[in-house]
């Protein structure tokens, strides 16, 4: 699918999930930006992450938006999985909250964007990111992405090892910025759409 609205269920809840790994060794990593995204929403949200039952996840209640026909019912995940293992803890999230597909946003870090540039999109392939190829293998691939470039490796650095590094220090001095602004456009598609954050954060 393309980058397309769908219509679903207005009252619906919103699954949206920042993809990192696990444990304080890779808290600051390129590849754990989802989770900063995520963390900033929780405090947005007024939550603490807890452990979700069964599925191998944190998760969050609550609301986002204006009061009103604006308002959304959102649930807040962080696979605790693995990033390579993220469909299995998703697709359980989904099914116990009953949250359509086409309501699952999937915050993750993306190579092939220049640093703190996003991307909104429906659809699509994986682009080599396991976390997206374990979920896109474990539901389909037509949920949400919004896609934080981290640029590439530089020289001749491995991916692996480039996305497992920690921002660098003349990354980290907009770091923070970047991810409000994320966490801004999240709440942007969940409450106006994703034409209109497209328009207004695929910059």
């Amino acid at each position: 699918m393309g980058d397309t609205d769908v219509t679903t269920d207005a009252n619906a809840p919103w699954l949206i999930v920042g993809l990192g790994n696990p444990g304080p060794e890779y808290a600051m990593n390129r590849h754990n930006v989802g989770f900063m995204v995520a963390d900033l929403l929780a405090g947005r949200i007024g939550g603490k992450f807890k452990r979700a039952g069964k599925a191998q996840a944190q998760v969050i209640e609550g609301r986002i938006g204006p009061p009103g026909p604006g308002n959304r019912r959102v649930i807040l995940a962080k696979p605790m999985s693995y990033m390579n293992l993220s469909g299995g803890p998703v697709t359980a999230l989904r099914d116990f909250y009953k949250v359509p597909t086409a309501n699952i946003v999937a915050v993750h870090d993306e190579l092939d964007i220049d640093y703190g540039v996003l991307r909104l999109k429906l659809g699509g392939g994986d682009n080599g990111h396991n976390g997206l190829k374990s979920m896109t293998k474990a539901m389909g691939p037509d949920y949400h992405r919004v896609r934080f470039g981290i640029g590439r490796p530089p020289g001749r650095m491995q991916v692996a090892d480039f996305v497992l590094k920690d921002f660098a220090s003349a990354e980290r001095k907009e770091l923070d910025y970047f991810v409000d602004r994320a966490a801004d456009a999240v709440e942007a598609l969940v409450i106006e759409g994703l034409e209109r954050a497209q328009s207004t954060y695929n910059s």
